[in-house]
């Protein structure tokens, strides 16, 4: 029997009649026949909503929290009750709520905001909206029981805020589900969520539900993961940027991982990870348009003829430019330059050095760029081969990825040309020896001017192959 792992974003989960749909979803395939394991988002902008009532009490602005916690039990309930939940599944929802405001009023009373307890507070989002799903679902005639993602055995690392899951969750998963498949009950469980071998909760950072959806597939060896978006699968670009871009039919994963990772708002970068050992099959599909194939991610690739798949973007970085004639020669100075990123937990999105090592530039997210850079002073402030220390501000990193650019001549000179003939400046250039990116970054400003560029100059508003 075909078993599909399904995973809905925030905007499919924002609303009763979305959740109804997301939900007929999944019923049109269980009553097929099909086992399903479904993975809900928290209902659309209640992140980003628990992440400021978190803030807030840190702050000692308890009002404001207890304000925005009664915003949350309004709309959970009124979903909730609209959509049929059954007096216990009420009860439950009521039941987080009380303990997301005891949560939150001990960080009040602390005045200490720790990455364990922001966990426990943005994991209430997922914990939810599952009870909702699957009310909907047995409104639907199918029969569901939620559960979190420790429960579901969702083992991870205590790397809170940006979790991974250990070997053992691999072996603890199958356990834990086939129960519920014997008994012909769909199993709902919280994406975004793990929990330590001590039980605390963790979460597998932004995006996370992606890469639990991509980890319950390879755990229980799923026929393929589906992840639904209100978009036409993966595009070649933003269309809110270039409305004429196109949906890609297929793409590897290595060219998906590479779009995700420098800023393609379609998947959690390591989601393909667990499903490319054991070669199962991503589908990117439309919730509007459920027949429509989507995007197919595999092992596979289909080039197209410019060698380019697609244009993406990554906003609101910095640059930090290290120099000195000192580096010459000097390995150990890009050792002490990563070991400080690494013990402020800054992720690198591109890196570039001269061929006479007397410079390396970085980039990194804005958020962090101001600690890193401070960090990075006081390291080599009293170096003798670190000169300066360079900072540039609202920058972007625009990429071009495409396995087919592997030996192709000329995708360089295309991707400057079209640049240049919109007289944007570059400021740092970086190609990997896969060749499957060449990244640039320039001034935030011009992005939408880059991007439009850059797609019309490879033909990506009508792909050939």
């Amino acid at each position: 029997m075909d078993l599909i792992v399904m995973k809905f974003g925030g905007t499919l989960m924002g609303s009763v009649e979305a959740i109804k749909h997301s939900a007929s979803l999944v019923a049109t395939s269980v009553k097929a026949g099909t086992r399903v394991v479904v993975v809900p988002s928290a209902m659309s902008g209640v992140t980003d909503q628990l992440l400021k009532i978190a803030a807030t009490a840190e702050r000692g602005e308890i009002e404001f929290a207890q304000d925005e916690i009664s915003l949350l039990k309004k709309r959970h309930l009124e979903t909730a009750a609209a959509l049929g939940a059954s007096e216990s599944g009420q009860q439950k929802i009521q039941a987080m709520l009380e303990s997301l405001a005891q949560t939150v009023n001990g960080i009040y009373l602390l005045r200490e905001l720790s990455k364990r307890s922001k966990d426990l507070i943005v994991s209430f989002g997922e914990r939810l909206s599952a009870p909702l799903m699957c009310a909907s679902l047995e409104q639907q005639g199918v029969s569901a029981f939620d559960l979190t993602g420790g429960q579901a055995g969702m083992l991870t690392n205590n790397n809170f805020g940006n979790a991974r899951p250990l070997p053992e969750a691999f072996n603890r998963i199958p356990k834990r589900l086939e129960g519920l498949f014997q008994q012909n009950v769909t199993p709902v469980v919280t994406g975004f969520i793990g929990e330590t071998d001590k039980g605390a909760i963790t979460t597998l950072g932004r995006g996370g539900s992606d890469y639990t959806a991509t980890i319950l597939g390879a755990a229980l060896n799923a026929t393929e993961v589906w992840t639904w978006k209100d978009v036409d699968g993966v595009m070649t670009t933003d269309p809110r940027i270039v409305p004429e871009a196109q949906n890609l039919e297929q793409l590897s994963y290595a060219e998906i991982m590479e779009m995700a990772y420098f800023g393609a708002k379609v998947l959690h970068p390591l989601a393909v990870v667990p499903l490319h050992e054991k070669g199962i099959p991503l589908r990117v599909k439309s919730a509007a348009d459920p027949s429509f194939a989507g995007t197919l991610v595999s092992s596979e690739s289909r080039p197209l003829k410019n060698g380019v798949k697609a244009v993406t973007a990554v906003r609101n970085a910095n640059i930090i430019d290290i120099g000195g004639a000192g580096m010459v020669g000097a390995a150990n100075i890009t050792s002490q330059i990563f070991d400080v990123l690494a013990g402020l937990d800054v992720n690198v999105i591109m890196i570039s050095q001269s061929s006479s090592m007397a410079n390396i530039s970085i980039v990194v997210q804005q958020a962090d760029g101001k600690r890193a850079l401070e960090a990075l002073q006081k390291q080599f402030a009293e170096s003798d081969s670190v000169g300066t220390i360079e900072f540039w501000e609202a920058i972007s990193v625009i990429a071009i990825v495409g396995e087919g650019m592997r030996g192709a001549r000329g995708v360089a000179a295309k991707l400057f040309t079209a640049v240049a003939n919109e007289g944007i400046s570059i400021d740092m250039i970086s190609q990997g020896s896969s060749e499957l990116n060449i990244s640039l970054a320039i001034d935030d400003e011009h992005t939408v001017q880059a991007v439009k560029a850059i797609h019309k100059a490879f033909g990506l508003e009508k792909l050939e192959i």
